[in-house]
């Protein structure tokens, strides 16, 4: 194999395919990407084994079409170093012979371990097809991964789970991520043509975190691919494809209170900003803010024992309560997640002082949130 490809160009594929390897495993290939040349098309390939991502270019010179393999991360951290417009050389002879980087005067040579040892994970049927907007796509997933969980025993919670459901007589598709404190749920409606059928699937953590990234690069539709075991998505000229979580999504819909009559509104940046300053007085991320709500009154404060306690009100104009008097409490990360969602109004619908909150954006109905309270 030999070719000549610019730098920006190759960088750029090497930063979406080296992000998917893992840089600690025990097997030696996982740490290679794939590189392999044809018709003018270079193809390269990386793979965790529960992850799979490859990237295509176009409009390379291939001298000499071939394949081999090189260390990923180091191949992504010479070519990140070398001069904007740099024209770089691949040269690999065959073999176990090095595969050789040139750019100007700077010459490397890398080892390489066999194409033949590179795992396949791109094989098998995908019977469900759709397609999204990538702003959709970014929607779904800013809105719900927050509030996935890192217990691993709880592996099922480790994903956000996509799937069709009834909303108010319509179908929709809807993402939904938890991890037993707080739940976040967006929905697309209508539900995109070929999705109707599909089964719900549980999309792992870090395939969440590299769709989100890809997507951000792109305004095009996103297809996405799916069966009961695999799930691909299609962005630009990179095809990404996960394993799913194997397990049941709880039953979420029983959680979601339906009977929540006391309604608070208030101004977003306001809110946001105040829970931040009461929150200070703590270093305990665990720690509550307790808001303490009369008619469009607002009091939030925070206590330390070892720090002190801090406070600050939000009346008129940045309040809207009409109900009785209630105390309730939250853990100021949780409320920050969500707020950070949200672009102008946060509503809040309470029972009483213990029970689940609904949350919402008020210009945004498709997202909800819920939240458990804390003793304060």
């Amino acid at each position: 194999m030999k070719i000549t490809v610019e730098r920006a160009i190759l960088l750029k594929a090497l930063a979406h395919v080296q992000s998917v390897v893992e840089r600690r495993n025990t097997i030696p290939i996982l740490a290679n990407v794939l590189i392999a040349a044809q018709d003018g098309v270079l193809r390269l390939t990386a793979t965790d084994m529960e992850i799979a991502l490859v990237e295509e270019v176009a409009g390379i010179e291939v001298e000499r079409p071939g394949r081999t393999t090189a260390p990923a991360a180091t191949l992504y951290e010479i070519v990140r170093k070398l001069p904007e417009g740099a024209k770089v050389q691949l040269d690999h002879g065959g073999g176990d012979a090095p595969l050789a980087l040139r750019a100007g005067r700077f010459h490397t040579s890398l080892s390489v371990l066999p194409v033949e040892d590179f795992p396949s994970m791109t094989e098998g049927k995908l019977p469900h097809r759709f397609a999204l907007g990538a702003g959709q796509l970014r929607d779904m997933v800013d809105r719900t991964r927050f509030a996935i969980s890192t217990e691993e025993t709880r592996y099922y919670l480790n994903g956000i789970y996509l799937h069709v459901a009834d909303s108010d007589g319509a179908r929709v598709l809807r993402a939904v991520a938890t991890d037993g404190h707080r739940l976040a749920r967006m929905q697309v409606e209508p539900v995109p043509e070929g999705a109707s059928g599909m089964p719900g699937v549980i999309v792992p953590r870090k395939t969440v975190n590299e769709v989100r990234k890809l997507a951000e690069e792109t305004q095009d539709e996103i297809a996405v691919r799916l069966s009961d075991t695999k799930i691909r998505f299609d962005i630009g000229t990179v095809q990404l494809t996960s394993k799913l979580i194997d397990g049941t999504f709880p039953e979420y819909e029983r959680v979601i209170p339906r009977g929540n009559d006391k309604v608070l509104t208030v101004d977003k940046q306001q809110f946001a900003e105040a829970v931040g300053r009461v929150a200070a007085i703590s270093s305990e991320r665990s720690r509550p803010v307790k808001l303490s709500i009369d008619r469009n009154h607002l009091m939030l404060s925070a206590a330390s024992p070892e720090q002190g306690q801090a406070q600050e009100e939000l009346d008129d104009g940045a309040v809207t309560y009409e109900s009785s008097p209630l105390e309730i409490g939250f853990q100021a990360r949780y409320l920050n997640d969500i707020t950070d969602q949200i672009t102008d109004k946060v509503e809040f619908r309470f029972a009483d002082g213990s029970a689940p909150t609904v949350v919402q954006d008020a210009g945004k109905p498709e997202a909800l949130y819920v939240l458990m309270p804390m003793r304060v």
